[in-house]
């Protein structure tokens, strides 16, 4: 068998492993115009069986000078080899502490997760130097084992699964083959900058790696394997852990504060991961797992992370996407000829809606208004002949959502709270038996 054979033999066969029903996938190649994507693209689009159910995605991220010859190099190759291809351009903007190839890398995936197809099967060309490189940075890190696990070969993803058919090969087969085969390829420069911890590594360390244990590329592969193989057992172990802890979609405090220290953990992560909010770091994971379990009933504790928050109220624990903080300016409102006030920054719109069974007494309604958002100290009369109740206590005994109670517009007279959106009423406007004008104050959500 000749050497070109037994490379293109070694990719589809790897790929017939991780896809068993290969001949009817449909897959997508994300080309990115260097010469693993390349050769991978050009192993498989001489498959005659493929025809019809391949083809490749270019995302030109826009930061480099070259990238639209890059973008056009991509499409010059799809079209000599017959294949589909579309180019996404895009901009990548990294956010507070993170690196601009993190933030590229969390672009492009983003990306190709929402131009994947229903059940179509993205192939990306990463391969044994690539899973060599992102175990020792894992390691450097601190990582645990779903970090020195690295890159599985086959996940689910977007609409479908995300498969890399490449990572039992070294770099130096794949250059080979492609130069045998007459490919043409793009070089990117930011590949030389050092500066970049990866680009470090594949320069300055590994080549002294190589030269002392020439095997490094597959032995970190099998170590990823292994932690790989290790990070299954506790997520089964996790999954019966968050089973009996479970509340509804919270979790019980009692039930974890009974787990030893690494179970708690352990069944923190899974749980966070499930609802696909991004991982805590070990500081923050600590901190879930002791001091927010521990705090006293009433604090209503929470920890914060890369747009996560998990909080406790009472006895249970819950996660949320973090809500942006509104800026909200008060607002000056006349709501006997403007019954509607449109609110700002997502929040909707109040309307005092005539009703004749309405809680609200149109006789008693100032005509001048002023609506805010909390500052804390407000309080309130809800019920006719009973003291004034805070806000906090309000808002805590209806079970109104932490990042739901810095977004509810509060109504004023002065410095006098009339009104909680549509939830709670002062008795002072409060509608009776011998009110004779009636309104319903509406809160649309938007």
């Amino acid at each position: 068998m000749r050497v070109a054979d037994t490379f293109e033999a070694r990719v589809l066969g790897c790929l017939a492993e991780l896809l068993p029903d290969l001949p009817r996938a449909r897959l997508c190649v994300a080309l990115s115009g260097g010469v693993d994507s390349v050769a991978l693209l050009a192993v498989l689009a001489a498959r005659p069986e493929l025809r019809g159910r391949l083809r490749a995605v270019h995302v030109d991220h826009g930061l480099q000078a070259r990238s639209g010859e890059w973008a056009a190099h991509c499409g010059a190759l799809a079209a000599q080899l017959g294949v589909p291809l579309e180019v996404v351009a895009t901009h990548v903007t990294p956010q507070p502490g993170e690196s601009p190839e993190g933030a590229a890398r969390r672009v492009r995936y983003g990306i190709l997760a929402a131009t994947l197809r229903e059940s179509e099967v993205l192939l990306t060309a990463h391969h044994a130097d690539d899973q060599l490189e992102t175990v020792l940075l894992q390691l450097l890190r601190g990582a645990g084992l779903p970090g020195l696990a690295a890159m599985p070969a086959c996940a689910a993803f977007g609409h479908g699964r995300l498969v890399r058919p490449l990572l039992d090969l070294e770099r130096t087969e794949i250059e080979a083959w492609a130069r045998g085969a007459g490919l043409r390829w793009v070089e990117d420069d930011s590949n030389r900058d050092e500066r970049f911890d990866r680009n470090y590594l594949r320069w300055r360390v590994l080549p002294a790696v190589r030269a002392r244990w020439p095997a490094a590329a597959r032995a970190a592969a099998r170590s990823a394997r292994h932690a790989a193989e290790g990070q299954d057992l506790l997520d089964e172990l996790a999954r019966g852990d968050v089973e009996r802890a479970a509340d509804g979609a919270g979790l019980s405090a009692p039930r974890l504060r009974a787990l030893t220290p690494e179970r708690r953990r352990n069944a923190l992560r899974f749980w966070i991961a499930q609802a696909g909010h991004p991982l805590p770091d070990t500081r923050r994971l600590v901190e879930l797992a002791g001091p927010l379990l521990e705090a006293r009933a009433d604090a209503n504790p929470q920890v914060l992370w890369r747009g996560t928050r998990v909080q406790r109220h009472a006895e249970r624990l819950t996660q949320h996407a973090e809500v942006a903080a509104v800026a909200l300016e008060p607002l000056e409102w006349e709501p006997h000829s403007h019954r509607v006030l449109e609110l700002p920054a997502g929040l909707g719109r109040l309307e005092v809606a005539p009703s004749r069974r309405g809680a609200l007494d149109l006789e008693a309604l100032p005509p001048r208004l002023t609506v805010r958002l909390r500052r804390g100290g407000e309080r309130l009369r809800p019920v006719r002949g009973r003291p004034t109740r805070t806000l906090k206590r309000l808002l805590q005994t209806e079970h109104v959502a932490l990042e739901q109670r810095e977004r509810v517009p509060l109504v004023f007279c002065g410095e006098e709270l009339l009104a909680v959106a549509d939830l709670w009423v002062d008795a002072r406007i409060q509608a009776s038996a011998g009110s004779t004008r009636r309104a319903r104050l509406i809160w649309h959500r938007a």
